[in-house]
This record gives structure tokens, C-alpha cells and sequence, in this order.
């Protein structure tokens, strides 16, 4: 398997050389959100077991978008499920294991389009969890988010599975994280009365290898900076801090989750070395990353537009998930390095094969 993008590919080998992924030899596995972030490079790795160890995995891939599928993962051995998640479907195989990443994560759209965002998570997901009780599957994870936790308690140092706080359930902001609460609960429940072997994946902001080019969240914008020469313009103070996670770490998080999580329980998938604010994050990649080649600057123009987020701080707790015998291995500046190298190469690049 040969890679346009030599960063995703040194990830994707690591991945396979680095870490024990035989259960899944001559098994099935169905991934949804396959061309996604994390969808796509969890079928690079199956397609690279199979290539490199013979490990004989039938992989089903759900895409909306088969053109874009296909350019993806062009003359890969993939089967290929076309489906919106919020129709039901059925495959003539058995399957063993589910992957469900398929979900609305453009956060625009959570107040653009909430009903279509709450939609998708809870049919999609409901979808999967039946589809998953008739093929009596080995194992689901269902990627969750740390949106989950809402506005926490203040005087927490870090926010472990159980320290739920307030979201406000009439903000059609709310949307994303109300469904992935409920989706949460959904999995819990068919745990409980079906036996379904179902695991929650709680990720923080993931970034990495394979991001997209004009990827609008924060972290792609502060790439493009970089890469564009361009100074960082912060519309708010920047105080919010949170961890993030490298998608190499976050990928073998999904896959420890999958195969020795507990079923019907959640687990944080974060780096917490990675943890500080907004404006730390900026003021680093300006410094060691451009080398002071690009500046931060503040253009906060009406103040009293971005109202301040009682839950400043949040930093996942981490231990249970390390209970399974997972940490994160990629920091902060190395995170944003490898990042900015890959979104280099995609900016001009495809994927070959």
C-alpha cells in the first residue's frame, strides 16, 4: 500500500507493527463513516493487515458517497455498504465487529441543522445496534464525544466517565451533544436488555495525519497558518483549555475500546500532556513551529458576542482507559508537526495505490 501522504502512512504502519490487532484475523468488520477522519485511515489499517500479515479481513465500509469512496481507497479490496445510516440496510455476511463513526461533525451545522444533526446520531445509531443484534456481533464501539459532559463542576481538576454536567437542552446548539448523550444512553440500554457487546469511545478534539485541507475547526485553521505564512487571528481571549488527541493514538484507542472495554461502559480517549488553552496552543505553533515567522494576534471586535464558557477547563481523566493497557504516546507540538506536514501533502495530493 503506497501513500501520496508519507505521514498516514508512517501511522498507519505504526499502528500495525507496534500493536497486536490478530483477533481481528479472518474475521468481518463493518466500519461506518468510512471517509471520514477516523473512518478512513481504521479501513487503511485493516486494508494493511491484510496486505502485510495475510490477515484475511473481510472489510465493509458505510459511505454516503461512493465517488468519493472510491477515489479514497481507489482498487482497494473494500466492500462497499451505500447507505444514509438513517435508512436501515443488511449485509449478506457475518459480521464481528462494528466500528460506528458516522455522525454529523461540522459544528455549523449543529445550529443550521439540529433536527437533521439529532436524526442522524440516534436513527443512525439505533440502526447500527439492531443491525448489530441480528449478526450477533463479537463487539461495537460507538464514537462519542467529550461534548457529552456539558458545563462541569469548577473545582474539578480533571473529569472522569461519571462527572456529567449541564447542557442546555433548549439551545439548538445543543443538538450535537444532547444526541450524543442520548446515543450513549441508547447503547447502554441495548446493552442491558439485549446483551449487545457494545463500548462507548469518549474522544477529545482529535487532529492528525489525513485531516482535510479546509478541515474548519480550530486546529486545521492554525495549520493553514503555518503553511500560508499567515499570522493567527483569535477572535476571543482564548482562555478555554482542552486536551487533544492525535489520531494515531486515538485509532488505537477506538480499537482497545473495541476489543477489551466492558460493554455498555464509556471511556475517555485523550492525551492529557496535550492539555492548555486555545491562545497556549497558538502562541506554540507560532514560536517552535513557524519559528516566529507568524504572530498571534486578537481582533475581538464585540466582546459581549462571545459570551464566556462557565466550563473553561476540561481535562479528561484518562485512567480507566489506561486501565486496558492504552496510553497516548504523540505530544502537542509533535501533534501539530506531523499535522501541518501531512495537510501539506493533501493540499496537493491524492492517495494512491
Amino acid at each position: 500500500m503506497i501513500m501520496a501522504d508519507k505521514i498516514l502512512q508512517k501511522d498507519i504502519e505504526y499502528i500495525a507493527e507496534h500493536n497486536d490487532w490478530s483477533a481481528f484475523y479472518s474475521s468481518s468488520i463493518l466500519i461506518t463513516g468510512a471517509t471520514g477522519l477516523i473512518g478512513h485511515q481504521l479501513v487503511f489499517l485493516m486494508l494493511y493487515l491484510n496486505e502485510k500479515k495475510n490477515a484475511n479481513i473481510r472489510i465493509y465500509a458505510l459511505i454516503r458517497n461512493l465517488q468519493k469512496a472510491k477515489t479514497l481507497f481507489e482498487n482497494a479490496n473494500i466492500f462497499f455498504v451505500i447507505n444514509d445510516i438513517k435508512q436501515t440496510f443488511d449485509i449478506d455476511d457475518n459480521i464481528d465487529y462494528i466500528i460506528h463513526g458516522a455522525s454529523i461533525t461540522q459544528s455549523s451545522l449543529f445550529l443550521v441543522n439540529p433536527v437533521e444533526t439529532i436524526d442522524t446520531a440516534y436513527i443512525g445509531t439505533k440502526n447500527i445496534l439492531e443491525f448489530a443484534r441480528l449478526k450477533q456481533v463479537k463487539s461495537v464501539v460507538y464514537l462519542s464525544s467529550m461534548e457529552v459532559f456539558g458545563i462541569t463542576d469548577t473545582k474539578l481538576k480533571e473529569v472522569a466517565e461519571d462527572d456529567y454536567g449541564y447542557i442546555d437542552i433548549l439551545s439548538p446548539r445543543s443538538s450535537y451533544s444532547e444526541s450524543k448523550r442520548l446515543c450513549e444512553c441508547l447503547c447502554a440500554s441495548y446493552f442491558t436488555e439485549f446483551g449487545i457487546p457494545v463500548k462507548i469511545a469518549r474522544l477529545t478534539q482529535t487532529l492528525g495525519a489525513g485531516i482535510d485541507y479546509l478541515d474548519t475547526r480550530v486546529a486545521a485553521y492554525f495549520a493553514r497558518c503555518v503553511i500560508e505564512n499567515k499570522d493567527i487571528v483569535l477572535r476571543t481571549e482564548g482562555k478555554m483549555k482542552r486536551p487533544c488527541i492525535y489520531t494515531r493514538d486515538a485509532i488505537t484507542g477506538i480499537l482497545t475500546t473495541l476489543l477489551k472495554g466492558n460493554s455498555g461502559q464509556a471511556y475517555n480517549i485523550a492525551n492529557k500532556s496535550t492539555f492548555c488553552s486555545i491562545r497556549e496552543t497558538a502562541e506554540m505553533i507560532a514560536v517552535k513551529i513557524s519559528k516566529n515567522k507568524i504572530k498571534v494576534m486578537f481582533e475581538i471586535s464585540n466582546p459581549t458576542e462571545y459570551v464566556q464558557n462557565l466550563n473553561l477547563d476540561l481535562n479528561l481523566n484518562t485512567d480507566k482507559m489506561e486501565s486496558l493497557g492504552w496510553k497516548p504516546e504523540v505530544n502537542l507540538e509533535e501533534t501539530y508537526r506531523r499535522t501541518i506536514e501531512s495537510m501539506k501533502i493533501k493540499k496537493k495530493s491524492s492517495y494512491e495505490y
